[in-house]
């Protein structure tokens, strides 16, 4: 039987029938694919290409220092979004959304390059969109559509342009993965209901900042270093690519746990990632494959967001180790766990 087609996949889910709204994300996601092929057409020119150096002196919408492919990516995005059903596009990069068919039914909220610090070291960096409701009528607030809880999304994924092109997609049944055959030309079904395995024994954590971590986030990595000797009772191993696409394709692949904490430096208390186009999309992905996304206490897909760029602490993986991370923020040191009289191998525990 031959290999489903991204576009066979999308008419699967009903979008080419009555529904307006999943008709227009089944184009959408289609155009956003196209952007793709084009964006990795340039990522693969690598230090060849023009749009690899610093675009020096000026920052995006977030405060982070824009690349030049920062920049060409947005422009790519956005330009296959202009004839595709989309009312409103909200990006990384800019400051404000931009409307571009007021009538259209839905809004995208997109990182067009996700991991731009790694541009220059030829590690997998990606693209993450959100597909929201567009809310409203003719004279529609531009910016509202981006404020509702990720639970209103439509559709959710990211492209990850490594040795291979990918893409994570959800359509609210679950979660597949399509890899890019240029042979074939398209989008081709390679993992169907992705599941993320319930326990792991990886965890993804820029270590370096540990110094800066609360006291709940530091004692779960000590613990996970302790291995068998530990409370976890086995041994981890630690990863860290600095690209969310990356660290979240290999959750998806074989499991594990992501922690970008907020921490005591200047602008970190809320961590730093986004929540209306990077944490909430990524939060979707992984509740459709049967994990967990939290900022440490709640859903992630349950926050209001109060602002286009607001940055929110972000877990999300295996839902056994997201849900033990939750109990070490709510008992931040329990005796249980860490007394050598009450803890697993003390004096009052077989």
């Amino acid at each position: 039987m031959a290999t489903r087609t991204l576009e066979e996949h999308l008419a699967a889910d009903g979008a080419g029938g009555d529904d307006p709204r999943k008709a227009a994300v089944a184009e959408t996601i289609s155009a956003l694919a196209r952007g793709a092929i084009a964006v990795r057409d340039i990522v693969n020119l690598g230090a060849l290409g023009a749009a690899f150096a610093d675009h020096s002196g000026t920052s995006n919408a977030g405060g982070d220092i824009q690349k030049d492919l920062d920049v060409l990516a947005d422009e790519v995005m956005l330009e296959a979004l202009r004839k595709a059903p989309v009312a409103f596009y909200a990006s990384e990069e800019l400051e404000q959304p931009v409307a571009l068919n007021r009538s259209a039914p839905i809004a995208v909220a997109i990182d067009p390059l996700d991991g731009s610090s790694n541009i220059d070291t030829n590690v997998s960096i990606g693209t993450i969109f959100s597909i929201l409701p567009a809310l409203g009528g003719a004279g529609r607030d531009d910016l509202a559509s981006f404020l509702q809880p990720g639970r209103a999304q439509l559709a959710a994924g990211f492209f990850i342009y490594g040795p291979q092109l990918a893409l994570v997609l959800t359509l609210g049944g679950g979660t597949d993965i399509f890899v890019f055959s240029p042979r074939a030309g398209q989008f081709l079904h390679a993992y169907a209901d992705v599941a993320i395995p319930l326990k792991t024994q990886e965890f993804a954590i820029n270590a370096a900042n540990y110094r800066h971590w609360d006291g709940a986030v530091r004692h779960y990595v000590d613990d996970c270093l302790q291995g068998v000797e530990g409370p976890p009772g086995r041994d981890f191993n630690m990863r860290w690519i600095a690209s969310l696409v990356a660290d979240a394709y290999r959750i998806f692949i074989r499991g594990g746990v992501f922690l970008y904490p907020g921490d005591r430096r200047k602008g970190y208390a809320s961590g730093r990632l986004r929540l209306v186009y990077e944490a909430n999309p990524v939060a979707m992905l992984v509740e459709q494959a049967g994990g967990l996304a939290t900022d440490a206490f709640q859903p992630i897909l349950d926050i209001v967001p109060q602002s286009l760029h607001q940055r929110v602490p972000l877990v999300f993986g295996s839902q056994s180790e997201v849900l033990q991370i939750r109990r070490y923020h709510e008992e931040p040191d329990p005796v249980g766990v860490r007394s050598p009289l009450f803890g697993s191998r003390g004096l009052f525990r077989n």
